[in-house]
C-alpha cells in the first residue's frame, strides 16, 4: 500500500520575463493591461525619445557628408589612375590619391555603423511581449518618464506563460529516494477545494539543502484552463511506496512519557506491555516505525492515560474500542 504524503509546493510560470527600457524617454502609449493575453512580438507600449531622434538625425546627416566626401575621393582617385596610366604623374601622386579615398570610405563606414546602431536603439522605443503568454503586471502609465534600467522593481511590465507551470516543492531526504523523474503527483489549492491538478516531477536538484535538510524538486503541470494562479502555495500529494517490512501505526497509538517513546501492545493473557519505538517517518495520517514493533503484535490504538505494563485489558470486536 503506497503512503500518501502531503508537502506545500510553489507555483511559478513556466516562464517569466520582466520587460524593462533599453532607452529612455516618455511613454507614449500602452496596449497591454495586466491579465491581458498576448502573442509573441505583440506591442505592449510605444515610448517617446526626443534625445535619441535628435541624435540619429545629426548621425544621419554626418554619414550624408561622409558619403560625398567619399564619392568626390573615389572620382579624384580614378582620375588620377587614369594620368598614371599616361604617364603625366607618378605613381606616388596616385597612391596617395587612392589612400585618401580609402580613408574616407572607412569614415563612412563608421558613420554607417553609429546609424545603424541609434535605429537598432529607436526600434527599443517599441515594447513587446517575448512570447505567447498573459501581462501578469504593469508598472507605467501614459507621461511616464521611463529610465534605463535593469534592476527588480523598474520593470514596465511582466509576461508570464501560465499555460503551462512549475510547481517547485521541497522534498525531506527520507523521501527522495521514492522519487523520480516522472513521478506522479496531485496537486490542490486552497481557492479550489474538490480540485485536484495532475502534476509529473520533471527534474530534481540531485543534492540536499543543509538548512532545511530536503532536496528541491520541480513538477510540471498543465494549466490550459488557467485554474492554476502563478506566485501561489500548493499542496502537493506523492503516492509513495511502502518499504519492505516497515510497520505503520496511527498517531494515537503513540506513548510518549519519562520513558520516552512507546506503543501499548497486547500480550499474553491480555495483559499490557509497553515496547519502545523508533520512528522512522511521520506521515500525517501514519507513523512509519524504524524499530520497535513485530508483525505480529497487537497494536492498542488509542491507550489511555497512565496505561502501565501488565495492566488487563478486555479485547473487544471490530469497531469496539478495547479499554483496560
Amino acid at each position: 500500500v503506497p503512503n500518501i504524503v502531503e508537502l506545500p509546493g510553489r507555483i511559478d510560470p513556466w516562464a517569466r520575463a520582466p520587460i524593462y527600457a533599453r532607452v529612455s524617454g516618455y511613454l507614449k502609449s500602452w496596449t497591454a493591461d495586466i491579465g491581458t493575453p498576448v502573442k509573441a512580438g505583440a506591442l505592449l507600449a510605444v515610448l517617446e525619445t526626443p534625445e535619441l531622434d535628435q541624435q540619429l538625425l545629426q548621425a544621419q546627416a554626418e554619414l550624408a557628408s561622409a558619403k560625398a566626401n567619399a564619392a568626390l575621393a573615389a572620382s579624384t582617385a580614378q582620375r588620377w589612375q587614369e594620368l598614371l596610366a599616361s604617364g603625366m604623374v607618378t605613381r606616388q601622386v596616385a597612391d596617395e590619391k587612392t589612400s585618401e579615398h580609402a580613408a574616407k570610405q572607412s569614415v563612412v563606414n563608421a558613420l554607417q555603423a553609429n546609424v545603424d546602431r541609434l535605429l537598432a536603439q529607436k526600434g527599443f522605443a517599441r515594447l513587446v511581449a517575448p512570447f505567447d503568454g498573459v501581462v501578469t503586471a504593469r508598472n507605467t502609465d501614459v507621461g511616464a518618464l521611463v529610465n534605463v534600467g535593469s534592476t527588480p522593481g523598474s520593470e514596465l511590465f511582466v509576461v508570464s506563460d501560465t499555460r503551462r507551470l512549475r510547481v517547485y516543492v521541497s522534498v525531506p531526504q527520507a523521501q527522495v529516494a521514492a522519487l523520480r523523474p516522472g513521478s506522479a503527483a496531485r496537486l490542490t489549492v486552497p481557492e479550489r477545494p474538490g480540485s485536484v491538478h495532475a502534476g509529473t516531477v520533471q527534474s530534481m536538484a540531485r543534492a540536499i539543502n543543509a538548512a532545511s535538510g530536503s532536496m528541491l524538486v520541480q513538477l510540471a503541470v498543465e494549466n490550459a484552463a488557467g485554474e492554476l494562479l502563478p506566485g501561489g502555495f500548493a499542496s502537493v500529494s506523492f503516492d509513495l511506496p511502502r518499504s519492505a517490512g516497515t510497520l505503520s501505526v496511527p498517531p494515537s497509538a503513540l506513548v510518549f512519557d519519562k520513558a520516552g517513546l512507546r506503543v501499548a501492545t497486547v500480550g499474553a493473557g491480555d495483559k499490557v506491555v509497553m515496547k519502545p519505538v523508533t520512528v522512522a517517518r511521520d506521515l500525517g495520517t501514519s507513523i512509519e516505525l524504524a524499530s520497535g514493533l513485530d508483525p505480529t503484535d497487537r497494536v492498542i490504538e488509542s491507550p489511555p492515560d497512565g496505561v502501565e505494563n501488565g495492566d488487563l485489558v478486555r479485547v473487544g470486536v471490530k469497531g469496539e474500542r478495547p479499554r483496560p
